[in-house]
């Protein structure tokens, strides 16, 4: 299993970068950023400085969207960066969330996501797309590579990425859940003729190594809730049976009262006392360095490939130490020198 982190542009954006060089030192294979361009920092900016810090770390945001981005400016940017530093990009997108919602808008509808991922894609592998009814291709990204990878809770959502896309991101580290949604993705892959097992599936969610068991769950408490903005609107669509999204999912937002993105994905938020401790706990990785192996264990043999952290908490320091000194060492373990 591959570990990532995943960061908020919160400026400086020179103590991004070295918590990400930090990262890399300790083992980590993935850096991944938000992206809320009124929130926080351009995160493309930062990814390019990322990359010149780092040697073999790959980086993208979690996740863009088909709205406050054109498909062929994301492709563009991630062609670029590729063709500067080596192929070292991933990137991650949905129907969107903060980045929208602050400029009053609405997600978009998963036709124009999935023509966003497939014009991405396409253009930002050298490949042509059909854009506005011309066949366009970047005549200089021959040689970029680039995975697309698409966050989904719903049904529908879920059945998009196993038929359209490289990776799927599942944001929110319960077993439980993420055997439901990896079924459906691998269940869709499997009935457009895919391999299921060429979809990537990167599980992501606070880790909090620590030994105050309920000082973790204050800190990471503000994911349910970033979570809860997702769930509502499956709810919305599909009812409270949430289209055959497991209750364990849908049940807890029962108490939901809106949502304050001045707060979006902040530790100690005041919006989020609805989430409950079990939620926490479920969603989140949290306590001492063998539960967390323990917990990653259990997702990797559903078939996650790569668990991402969310790191916004006061425990970064002790964290990204744990996960290297333990948490990396035992999910990817050296081979012997001598056989």
């Amino acid at each position: 299993m591959d570990l990532g982190i995943v960061l908020q542009t919160n400026p400086p954006a020179s103590r991004v970068v070295e918590t990400a060089v930090r990262a890399e030192n300790r083992g980590f294979t993935h850096v991944w950023t938000f992206d809320s361009h009124i929130l926080w920092q351009e995160p493309y900016v930062i990814h390019s400085r990322i990359l010149e810090a780092t040697r073999t770390v790959t980086v993208g945001p979690m996740v863009t969207n088909p709205l406050t981005r054109d498909a062929t400016v994301t492709a563009s940017v991630f062609a670029t960066l590729n063709s500067m530093y080596g192929n070292r990009t991933v990137c991650g997108i949905g129907r969107g969330d903060s980045a929208v919602r602050v400029l009053s808008g609405r997600p978009s509808t998963l036709a124009d996501l999935r023509t966003a991922v497939t014009t991405i894609r396409e253009l930002a592998n050298g490949r042509t797309a059909e854009v506005n009814g011309a066949t366009l291709r970047i005549p200089w990204a021959s040689r970029s590579r680039l995975g697309v990878h698409v966050a989904a809770y719903g049904p529908r959502a879920l059945e998009l990425v196993g038929r359209h896309a490289d990776g799927f991101i599942l944001q929110l580290a319960d077993p439980d859940i993420a055997a439901w949604t990896i079924e459906r993705v691998r269940n869709a892959a499997a009935d457009a003729g895919r391999d299921p097992a060429e979809v990537t599936i990167v599980v992501a969610a606070p880790a909090y190594v620590g030994g105050d068991r309920g000082h973790q769950r204050d800190q990471c408490r503000w994911f349910g809730g970033m979570v809860g903005n997702h769930v509502a609107d499956i709810v919305a669509r599909y009812g409270d049976t949430g289209g055959g999204t497991p209750k364990a999912l849908t049940d807890y937002i029962a108490g939901r009262r809106g949502y304050d993105y001045n707060q979006h994905g902040q530790a100690g938020n005041t919006h989020t006392a609805f989430v409950p401790d079990e939620i926490v706990e479920r969603f989140c990785v949290l306590g001492e360095p063998a539960d967390h192996v323990a917990k990653l264990k259990d997702l990797r043999a559903l078939g996650v490939d790569q668990f991402a952290v969310y790191l916004q908490h006061d425990g970064i320091d002790q964290t990204l130490t744990a996960y290297g000194d333990t948490v990396v060492p035992a999910l990817r373990p050296a081979a012997p020198a001598m056989l």
